[in-house]
């Protein structure tokens, strides 16, 4: 039998860099299941950029018309898509965990750390890319990172990219499914 497998191309913290994410569009668009934002683009909603992701707004974006939180369901897995900001991030994870809880979520995306990491927990893969922009932490002299995440039925595969796209050989995390 053969198996779906879905990947997700994850990006947050951009902070007006819009060049990174034409990039980054030009060289997965077609390649990736979809591709999400995880909010502090600085940029309009009306931008164009944004047909080719699922965006929701940081504490740096004032623009009303970006949500909040989005729920996206793509093949089994329900991705949701958040900040991070409203919901204690900098402080732990409880607050988002519990989101993630009663929406049922499978995939927790968010930034405003600027500081990439990626667990599996309660049967949900949280995420952070980190800051395409403006990293924090000890991988900071990367320049800036996203993530690539490869769903599927029994595994999430992850692996880290710099702001050049290439891969960071340890920065790669297989997560057996429960």
């Amino acid at each position: 039998m053969n198996e779906k497998i879905s990947s997700f191309l994850v990006v947050s913290d951009s902070h007006g860099d819009r060049d990174i994410l034409a990039k980054l569009v030009d060289k997965y668009q077609g390649k990736v299941t979809k591709m999400f934002h995880c909010g502090d683009s600085e940029l309009s909603p009306d931008d164009s950029i944004f047909d080719n992701f699922k965006v929701v707004t940081g504490n740096c974006d004032y623009d009303p018309r970006f949500e909040e939180t989005l729920l996206e369901k793509s093949g089994d897995e329900l991705v949701l898509l958040t900040h991070g900001h409203l919901y204690g991030v900098n402080n732990g994870m409880q607050r988002l965990s519990l989101l993630a809880e009663e929406k049922a979520a499978t995939i927790v995306l968010f930034g405003h750390t600027h500081l990439l990491g990626a667990e599996y927990r309660k049967n949900c893969l949280f995420l952070n890319p980190g800051s395409i922009s403006f990293p924090r932490g000890t991988y900071s002299y990367l320049g800036g990172t996203y993530a690539l995440i490869k769903v599927g039925a029994d595994f999430f595969e992850v692996q880290y990219y710099d702001r050049k796209c290439v891969k960071i050989p340890e920065l790669a995390l297989v997560f057996k499914r429960i």
